[in-house]
């Protein structure tokens, strides 16, 4: 029972979720044609998923878009949505788009072109500019109330605020950063090394996926923290921690999509465009600003996050728990009426 109980609590976090489960909305798939890259390659048949709650304002001014935190898909993210929650679909319309990679949307686990190691290596920016493309071609959405993502979405966010300046009115990333510190990098490129060093590995051409084990305990260590942990496990119990069986809303990607989401983060510099230059980049972003990290944050180191937030002149909440990467989660209340006042003032 209390392992059940903790892989539930694990997943939560990794969704980055808030709030208690609401009923999903219909998944949906845009087809975007080949997509260009950073690296110059294209991602042939680009496919994005979304899912949208709320009603569209006739002149298309409340809306909200949210990217997928890292292994997350939209029917996870979805339990942040509601009346009064992080994403209120009372007031705004909502559309939540699962991240390049997520399994949903492009990814080397449905890719027929380029599937499994042969899909492409794909950055933070082509996540926002395949979602950009997907706003405007498809839904001819030109402007947005707000930008709010978790995690990797809250990465999304930095991007997002960087690389489309006037596309938004406001931009909230939540335990996010804009350029990941070598702590983060090392935390990653560990799991990629273990991942490929598997022998199940096989290339990524793989029987059985080797990394789910690794990636639940791997988590579990860092989406906390210590002292949450030894709150939770018993000496004996966190022996026997595994990944087990999890409802399917929570499965993690597979090893080839994980991947390459790994290295997108590792990727992310928001300053790349500015000759590395974050005080060049921060003066690209147009839109008031609200940085929201944890302190004691083991996924995502939260400084990066505030050094570009005082660059910036923005507004921030920092939050100190136990809970770590998963603060926000715990703090749901608090993080949702900051989200919300911000939004309204």
């Amino acid at each position: 029972m209390l392992r059940r109980r903790c892989l539930l609590v694990l997943a939560i976090l990794i969704a980055a979720v808030f709030v208690p489960v609401v009923q999903a909305q219909e998944q949906q798939i845009a087809e975007l044609g080949d997509c260009p890259l950073e690296s110059d390659q294209k991602l042939l048949d680009c496919r994005l998923g979304y899912r949208t709650f709320g009603q569209l304002a006739p002149d298309k001014g409340n809306v909200i878009i949210s990217p997928t935190a890292a292994y997350g898909v939209s029917a996870m993210s979805v339990m942040a949505v509601g009346p009064g929650k992080l994403l209120d679909s009372s007031k705004y319309f909502v559309i939540v788009m699962d991240s390049l990679s997520n399994s949903v949307s492009s990814s080397p686990s449905n890719s027929k072109q380029q599937p499994k190691m042969q899909f492409p290596r794909i950055t933070i920016k082509d996540m926002v500019d395949v979602e950009h493309t997907f706003l405007v071609t498809k839904l001819h959405i030109n402007h947005v109330k707000a930008v709010i993502g978790v995690s990797m979405g809250g990465m999304q966010t930095f991007q997002w605020m960087v690389s489309y300046p006037d596309f938004m009115d406001k931009a909230i990333p939540i335990v996010g950063s804009p350029r990941l510190a070598p702590y983060d990098m090392l935390l990653w490129q560990t799991e990629i090394d273990a991942t490929k060093g598997d022998p199940a590995w096989k290339g990524g051409d793989y029987d059985v996926d080797p990394s789910a084990p690794l990636a639940a305990k791997v988590s579990r260590l860092t989406l906390s923290t210590p002292a949450d942990v030894n709150s939770k496990f018993s000496r004996e119990s966190v022996l026997e921690f595994r990944s087990g069986p999890r409802p399917a809303a929570f499965a993690f990607p597979d090893a080839n999509d994980r991947i390459r989401q790994l290295e997108a983060m590792m990727s992310l510099d928001v300053s790349k465009a500015f000759g590395g230059s974050m005080e060049k980049a921060a003066a690209n972003v147009r839109a008031p600003v609200l940085v929201i990290v944890s302190k004691q944050d083991h996924t995502v180191t939260p400084q990066p996050a505030l050094d570009f937030a005082a660059t910036l002149h923005a507004q921030t909440l920092v939050i100190d728990s136990d809970c770590g990467h998963g603060a926000p989660f715990c703090q749901a209340d608090l993080v949702s009426q900051r989200v919300n006042e911000f939004l309204e003032h």
